[in-house]
């Protein structure tokens, strides 16, 4: 069966993570991405490691490039700059982070292409957008993490005399996110072309990204007017909603109405503190979290995890382990659901790879090509796609264009 985005055709000029990403998923959907690369370099996460496999490939790329052809070329040549006009002219989207500026410098404006290609949608992606006093910084997740507030309310919550220590996320989830953004924005101008038969341009912004999953933490600053605050793995919100500490381990509890609290109150044994009025509403409990948490938690300390996650959810009561990378690739219900799978790679042998999230009952997302090599498709790109003579692409080879 054939993607949802069969016989749509990405030029990918993006590198790193938030446009590879994004690109990425348009592959999985489906469609046709061709991912553009410096000669000799390719894109700088081929570079970043360990862990790197046995054959040299880097497992940050890894993560982000399947489902793409690998095409090297010289933008900054005159004739790289033509041959990559030539590929758009015949494309329907055009993904790049390039800083404010740097595509216009190299003739591949959005202005100069939607001349040769009035369909085309063009979709770049920034740190700071395409406006505003920032749009010419260069944007980097751990940064825009710290600018976009995320850092100030993650981590432990702030003692008496000490304001705590701010924490990034784990992952680059800003990058991680406007990738996403992007293809939500992407599919949206699809649409929009579909009625019109015009494309557009599109602005994302790492900052703009950071600020909108805010959420619930932004609006309660702009409904209140006081400035959030680290809870840890607590909730600003929601009593009790955070990790405690059972026999022999961390288990997250997310009780997230009355109903459940006084259903975990009679599971713990503990009925006084389903009529307590200092609990009873969730109201209640945010108020005197620091009294009734300590009760909690000397419960949970007397059974492990894994009764607790049972007894718990037999109950209807929404908790589970905290669990480490390797359990997680290894739980059934992830292997069920295919997001672990393997693919076989040109010089590696069987790699695997976290799977697609979309599940189709008619279009399946699928891993159907392995991240390429730097390059491996830029003969047959050439000349299958563009009708480029074998004399021609060697020119171009001797000239250093690919």
């Amino acid at each position: 069966m054939s993607g949802a985005l069969d016989g749509i055709t990405v030029i990918d000029l993006s590198r790193v993570l938030a446009g590879p990403y994004a690109t990425m998923l348009l592959g999985d959907l489906g469609a046709r991405v061709i991912k553009i690369e410096q000669p000799g370099r390719g894109d700088d996460t081929r570079r970043w490691g360990p862990p790197f496999t046995p054959n040299g490939e880097s497992a940050y790329f890894l993560c982000a490039n399947r489902n793409k052809e690998s095409v090297t070329l010289d933008l900054k040549h005159p004739t790289g700059s033509a041959i990559v006009r030539e590929m758009i002219a015949r494309a329907d989207i055009v993904v790049e982070n390039f800083k404010v500026g740097g595509m216009a410098a190299l003739g591949l404006s959005y202005e100069a292409l939607q001349r040769i290609n009035p369909a085309l949608i063009y979709c770049s992606i920034t740190g700071y957008g395409q406006t505003g006093p920032y749009r010419d910084r260069a944007g980097y997740d751990a940064v825009i993490e710290a600018e976009g507030g995320i850092m100030s309310i993650t981590g432990p919550s702030a003692g008496e005399n000490d304001e705590g220590h701010p924490y990034k996320v784990g992952v680059a989830v800003v990058d991680v996110t406007a990738g996403m953004n992007a293809v939500i924005a992407i599919l949206a101008a699809l649409h929009h072309r579909q009625q019109t038969g015009m494309g557009q341009a599109i602005d994302i912004a790492l900052l703009d990204t950071q600020v909108s999953w805010l959420a619930n933490v932004a609006s309660a600053y702009l409904v209140s007017g006081q400035t959030p605050k680290r809870y840890g793995n607590a909730h600003a919100s929601i009593v009790p909603y955070q990790a405690v500490r059972a026999a022999d381990g961390w288990l997250m509890l997310a009780v997230g109405n009355d109903a459940q609290f006084q259903k975990l109150c009679h599971l713990l044994e503990l009925p006084a503190l389903a009529e307590d009025e200092r609990f009873v509403t969730n109201q209640a409990r945010v108020v005197h979290r620091t009294e009734l948490l300590p009760l909690l938690e000397a419960a949970f300390a007397h059974a492990p995890v894994a009764a607790w996650t049972e007894r718990l959810g037999a109950a209807g009561i929404p908790a589970g382990p905290v669990n480490d990378i390797p359990t997680v690739l290894a739980d059934p219900q992830i292997q069920a659901r295919g997001m672990v799978q393997t693919v076989e790679h040109p010089i590696t042998g069987p790699i695997p790879l976290v799977g697609p999230v979309p599940k189709f009952s008619s279009t399946p997302a699928t891993i159907h090509r392995p991240p390429p090599l730097l390059g491996e498709h830029t003969n047959s790109v050439l000349s299958e796609w563009l009708g480029y003579t074998n004399e021609q692409i060697r020119e171009l080879a001797v000239t250093g264009v690919i």
